[in-house]
């Protein structure tokens, strides 16, 4: 059964798989994200003012790396669950999908005025689903073109 009706090429969304595609210098907030990323030290030395005197002060913060994960968006029929959907992607573009997020969206409402008179009526709800993939893999929505 075919839960995917097509791939979001859109530029917002072309936005979103170019920042996730970027490495990132990420500050580890906690000792437990310092030993989950293998998070390195840096001395960040800055000078304080105060009442009239410089004074030069140290801080050491850790910063560690965000590994590189492509993400895609995709418009999904709104019955279709997760693991359908990465089901779906991984048979028909033959990668390897960490995980996918979706979101609901309502159909907007909308009017216009005509020579009948105001006429009413509702765009469709839809769901998207947006898919991260393992490290490496890409999908190239153009190459069957």
């Amino acid at each position: 059964m075919a839960f995917i009706v097509k791939p979001l090429v859109t530029e917002k969304m072309t936005k979103v798989t170019d920042k996730s595609s970027a490495q990132k210098k990420l500050v580890a907030g906690n000792k437990k994200a310092i030993d989950k990323y293998n998070a390195q030290e840096e001395k960040l030395s800055y000078t304080v003012k105060k009442n009239g005197k410089e004074e030069k002060k140290e801080k050491t913060i850790y910063t560690y790396t965000k590994p590189v994960r492509a993400q895609y968006g995709f418009i999904v029929k709104p019955e279709a669950n997760k693991l359908e959907i990465k089901k779906e992607v991984e048979d028909l573009y033959k990668v390897t999908v960490v995980s996918v997020n979706t979101v609901r969206y309502a159909g907007k409402r909308s009017s216009r005025y005509t020579k009948a008179g105001l006429v009413k009526g509702q765009k469709n709800a839809f769901k998207k689903a947006i898919v991260t993939l393992k490290e490496g893999d890409t999908i190239d929505f153009y190459s069957n073109i």
